[in-house]
């Protein structure tokens, strides 16, 4: 079997350098503002898109002409939007919340495929979502449960909400992504997510909070770029192609756990005992998950 052939690995891999998009986050604050980070990544995505499939795009614009409305609304939702709302729920609510909103993912996309799909949801699959949401409330709270019950919601959490909905939305679409082959789609995804980020830098510089990337930021672009624009989204999709959204979207949840191994490793944070919990958690309820599979 070849490796591309394999969704765990697929998914792994996914999250993986989804999780070093984080890291790669917090190395770029005060380096470069945070939209001009979103447009200089599509630029650098869609150079390498357009390297990579530009004669196949050509060849297959007639079906990308006609699903145009399709894919712009993918590009937008998928990935600038949720991005955007991303980094605008940070201005308003905590880390905390943050963690645990995002661990809603993978229940969104078995509830969106079940609506759009009629794919059923097993026994299993409920028992290993909440295993795995133990994991990232644990994960999130720094192993103190009881901070659940002082949490307070607010704007914040609300954008974080819509974007999660969504970033599943999206990948619960990713099933019936038009008859275009995975490389010329994510072409013009790129395209769409560049195209659709510019308003959100005009607004940067409009509020003068517009940064241009130093050296170092230059570094981390170019990895965002390549990384988490290029590899992981095509990976993400072959994910989705060998397993549906519903599995697929459940993988989402090792995202701030590979994000509390890399950033030990890389940006010298700590890796508390929650973190091995949490680890633990999210690996074991995607395993009884799996096991219930259909």
């Amino acid at each position: 079997m070849r490796l591309n052939d394999n969704p765990y690995l697929v998914l792994a891999a996914t999250t993986l350098i989804w999780a070093g998009n984080a890291v790669a986050s917090r190395m770029a604050v005060g380096h470069v503002s945070p939209m001009m980070l979103t447009t200089l990544r599509w630029v650098g995505t869609l150079a390498i898109m357009v390297a990579v499939a530009g004669p196949a795009f050509r060849q297959e614009w007639p079906a990308i002409k006609a699903n145009a409305w399709w894919i712009a609304i993918m590009g937008v939702v998928g990935f600038t939007g949720f991005n955007a709302l991303f980094y605008l729920a940070a201005q308003y609510t905590t880390a905390v919340n943050m963690g645990i909103i995002q661990g809603s993912i993978p229940v969104m996309v078995l509830i969106g495929a079940f609506l759009a799909h009629r794919t059923r949801i097993t026994g299993l699959q409920m028992i290993g979502i909440v295993v795995t949401l133990v994991g990232i409330v644990t994960l999130a709270t720094r192993g103190h449960l009881e901070q659940l019950l002082g949490l307070a919601f607010n704007l914040g959490d609300l954008l974080m909400l819509v974007g999660c909905l969504g970033y599943a939305a999206y990948t619960v679409a990713l099933r019936d992504r038009p008859k275009i082959s995975p490389q010329p789609f994510f072409l013009g995804l790129s395209a769409v997510a560049l195209i659709s980020s510019l308003p959100l830098v005009a607004a940067e510089f409009a509020t003068g909070t517009a940064l241009w990337p130093d050296w170092k930021a230059l570094a981390i672009i170019a990895y965002v770029a390549v990384l988490p624009g290029f590899v992981a989204q095509l990976l993400f999709m072959r994910g989705v192609e060998l397993i549906g959204p519903g599995r697929a979207g459940l993988w989402v949840n090792l995202v701030p756990v590979w994000a509390a191994i890399l950033g030990p490793l890389i940006l010298g944070e700590l890796f508390a005992w929650y973190h091995a919990v949490a680890l633990v958690l999210v690996l074991g309820g995607i395993a009884v998950a799996e096991s219930g599979k259909r």
